[in-house]
This record gives C-alpha cells, structure tokens and sequence, in this order.
C-alpha cells in the first residue's frame, strides 16, 4: 500500500516510492538485527566490525562519517566494542584529537564468523531482484541518498 495523500502526480509518485523504499529498509534491518542478536550485536556494531575488517584501521570520525553516526553515537558504539575487547583506540602521537580504531585479535574472529552469515542473509534476500535490477537499484538509492545529502535534507 502507497500513500493515500492527494497532492499533485509527482508528490504522490515521491511519496509512494519513499514508503515502499522505507517499508524494505526497515525489514531488512530488522532482519539483520534479528541475526545478529545471537552475537550480541547491534546494526551499528557490525558496521564498525564490518568496516575495520574491510578498510582496516580507521579513524573515529572516519568510521563515523561511514556509517553516518553522529559523533556521540559513534562514541557508545565504539565504548561498547571496547568493553568487550573487540576493538581497541589507539591516540595519535602526533594530533592527541585523533583516535585510530583497530580490531583486535577477538574481533578479527567475531566478525570473520559473522558476516558471511550476514552477506548470505542480504543475498538471499536480493535474490528476488536479477542482477541487472540490482545494479539499477544500488544507483537509484545512492542517486536519491546524494540529493538528499546536497540539499541539506
């Protein structure tokens, strides 16, 4: 089900669109967290690990701009790795206002486990889509992200 508003055709193509996006957004998030529950893990934990284990050591305000949190968002979410040894901060000798973020040895393991499960999840799920339709999708979503992130929304 679309939008019920009646504005003009563009509006309720928008609106339409927005909500179907926003419907599949938050299913697939709940079906991520859902699988993640079992480590303990939340969304944005992953994608540090995630991050970190991809990119390898990063910036604090780097991987918070990656994973567009704010800087005390990104904060607790790297506290909470801390705490259970998963990651580690590391001040920068030479500007003490940067902090470089690592995996460590625990990390490196959790999140090797993890996330094939979660690609294969995410996978399984697209599957509805043929490759083309999901390479169409990818730009379509960073098209509207880009103009969003533009106009100052």
């Amino acid at each position: 089900m679309g939008t019920h508003f009646k504005g003009n055709a563009a509006e309720v193509r928008a609106l339409d669109a927005y909500i179907k996006m926003m419907r599949a957004a938050n299913s697939a998030t709940a079906s991520v967290s859902r699988a993640l529950n079992d480590d303990h893990l939340t969304i944005s934990q992953f994608g540090v690990l995630e991050a970190l284990m991809h990119l390898g050591k990063l910036q604090q305000h780097t991987l918070g701009e990656k994973l567009l949190k704010s800087g005390g968002n990104i904060t607790t979410v790297l506290d909470n790795l801390e705490k259970r040894g998963l990651i580690e901060r590391e001040r920068c000798k030479s500007d003490r206002r940067c902090i470089w973020i690592k995996l460590t040895k625990d990390g490196r393991q959790l999140i090797g486990k993890v996330f094939p499960k979660i690609a294969k999840l995410i996978g399984s799920a697209m599957t509805v889509l043929s490759s083309t339709e999901l390479e169409q999708f990818g730009e379509f979503s960073k098209r509207v992200g880009l103009a969003i992130h533009a106009n100052g929304q």
